[in-house]
């Protein structure tokens, strides 16, 4: 029995190593693990630091394969290290923890924050800047910030209320992400017809008779042809030979030529 405890300063400190070093050395092999001994590292030594053949044992253990969202890395440590001050017999529970959370964490991490949070945020901030505004800049910077020391404050918060604050919050989480997948593309959807100007300067004329082609699709849907270009974007992202670079070189080339041919401007 360990019978030691971790103070509020050591659990900053070695949230503040994981946010720094949580891609440190990312490799195929082991992923994250590198990044995640080292912020866990001062616990190691502080629980097992008197055998040096446990610490050593704990170091591998902890060097073996590990990926999950970056941010949600934070909790994850934080429930662990919790579980360590039970010594060094609670190796296999911290084992089976990690390997159980990482995956099932991932998912949800991503999609929060590297998916919507990015989008919202990101597509307000760009809105605003495209503008002339300042307040798009202010408002990207203040987004970062806050997501930076929310991050810091998983651990202390995943070490104080351990296993359970995974299962309380299941439902929880998986609500707030469809809430905020809702929001990020009712944002989109609004940010569409702003941001993307395209229109079809073609004029049909027979017999003293004009047909403005741009009018007509205005009649059907206002902003249509913006529409369709976001949907063919994203149509092209999931195609499997299609990347975000060859995406915009195609968008690219294509407005270039269209507009040169007259039929988009």
């Amino acid at each position: 029995m360990s019978n030691q405890k971790l103070t509020k300063k050591e659990l900053n400190v070695i949230s503040w190593r994981y946010i720094l070093g949580s891609q440190l050395n990312w490799n195929y092999e082991r992923m994250m693990s590198t990044g995640y001994l080292y912020g866990i590292l001062p616990v190691l030594k502080k629980f097992y630091g008197e055998d040096k053949s446990q610490l050593q044992d704990m170091m591998n253990t902890h060097n073996q394969f590990f990926n999950t969202n970056a941010i949600f890395g934070n909790l994850i440590m934080g429930i662990d290290v919790a579980i360590e001050e039970d010594g060094y017999k609670a190796k296999d529970t911290i084992v089976a923890l990690k390997t159980a959370l990482m995956g099932s964490l991932a998912g949800v991490g991503d999609s929060l924050f590297h998916v919507i949070w990015g989008t919202i945020f990101g597509s307000i901030a760009g809105t605003l800047a495209q503008s002339g505004s300042v307040v798009g800049c202010v408002i990207w910077i203040i987004a970062n910030i806050a997501l930076l020391f929310g991050r810091a404050a998983l651990l202390p918060l995943g070490y104080k209320q351990g296993v359970k604050l995974v299962t309380t919050l299941k439902n929880k989480l998986t609500a707030f992400t469809n809430a905020a997948t809702v929001l990020g593309i009712t944002v989109i959807g609004a940010l569409i017809p702003s941001v993307i100007k395209a229109t079809v300067p073609f004029v049909y004329k027979q017999n003293g008779v004009e047909l403005v082609v741009q009018d007509t699709l205005d009649a059907i849907l206002p902003s249509l042809v913006p529409v369709l270009l976001v949907l063919l974007t994203y149509w092209m992202l999931g195609q499997k030979k299609l990347n975000s670079t060859r995406v915009i070189w195609i968008i690219l080339i294509l407005s270039i030529a269209l507009s040169a041919a007259g039929i988009l401007a």
